[in-house]
């Protein structure tokens, strides 16, 4: 799936899209990655001699995963964070980097869902983190 296909299910946009593509896609899993460039607005401040990927973004790209795996079935909807539970930190991102997230549902009830995602760069943990979100029409 590409941008213009996950731009049809998230209703979020750039600069504030954190998905450029999903590698693969079930019910209950999701894998999909995101290019991190140089130009990205949050480095000039974040830091300008240092640029480092802020971790709020990253959770932000696992939580936009999950939306993409969840609304696929049902476009229209604005996904809304609940909870951030269990988030660390482990690796700093930065431009030139691919970061990778891998979500899975832990639970769902109606539309309220809970998922645990992981984003790796190289293959290590960057960020990890538990979500619980919701749907607003």
């Amino acid at each position: 799936m590409n941008v213009e296909e996950i731009k049809k299910i998230l209703p979020h946009r750039p600069p504030f899209l954190f998905v450029d593509e999903v590698l693969e896609v079930s019910d209950k899993r999701i894998v999909a990655k995101r290019e991190i460039r140089a130009d990205e607005y949050f480095f000039s401040g974040h830091f300008p001699n240092e640029p480092i990927m802020p971790g709020v973004l990253i959770v932000e790209a696992i939580a936009q995963t999950g939306g993409v795996m969840l609304l696929r079935e049902s476009k229209g909807k604005i996904p809304l964070f609940m909870g951030i539970d269990k988030a660390r930190f482990r690796k700093i991102v930065r431009p030139g980097d691919t970061l990778i997230m891998e979500v899975e549902v832990l639970q769902a009830r109606g539309e309220i869902v809970k998922i645990a995602g992981v984003a790796k760069v190289n293959n290590e943990v960057a960020c990890e983190a538990t979500i619980i979100a919701g749907t607003k029409r």
